[in-house]
């Protein structure tokens, strides 16, 4: 499942890196330079970019959660410990440096990328392009190993 999701992953990023195209906006009289990805057929004011939220990250987050057996050799060491406090405490300790780690790293790459990207639509397209590629990549390998 994580094979196939990854690929369909790709290719909704190569869709969305095909249909990015930069133009002027404005936010509460603050005039700066936006990269939108829809389609060329919807006019810009019928595009509320920042008004829909979609669940799909969680979804996915909770896909690649479940799969594998790396969920199941962090948590191994619990059976080590002597007592259920230690246990416990390991526990929320991987989980909390699971969830910081992942956060800082996403933080990270959207810092990065927005700033490499701001206004330079070429770059941002590179970009899309580069991870779709790698998530196909890394897909067909999870299919196919």
């Amino acid at each position: 499942m994580v094979g196939v999701m990854l690929c369909a992953i790709g290719l909704w990023a190569l869709r969305k890196a095909l249909t990015v195209h930069a133009h002027e906006h404005e936010h509460e009289g603050d005039r700066h330079l936006h990269l939108h990805a829809h389609g060329r057929r919807v006019a810009h004011e019928k595009v509320e970019a920042h008004s829909h939220h979609t669940h799909a990250a969680f979804g996915i987050g909770l896909l690649h959660g479940l799969a594998g057996s790396s969920h199941f050799l962090g948590v191994l060491p619990i059976l080590a410990f002597p007592t259920r406090i230690q246990a416990v405490s390991y526990l929320l300790a991987f989980g909390l440096g699971t969830i910081a780690s992942m956060a800082a790293f996403s933080w990270c790459m959207g810092a990065l990328a927005s700033r490499c990207a701001a206004g330079n639509t070429r770059l941002y397209r590179g970009l899309m392009t580069t991870c779709a590629a790698t998530a196909m990549m890394v897909g067909c390998f999870w299919l196919f190993q």
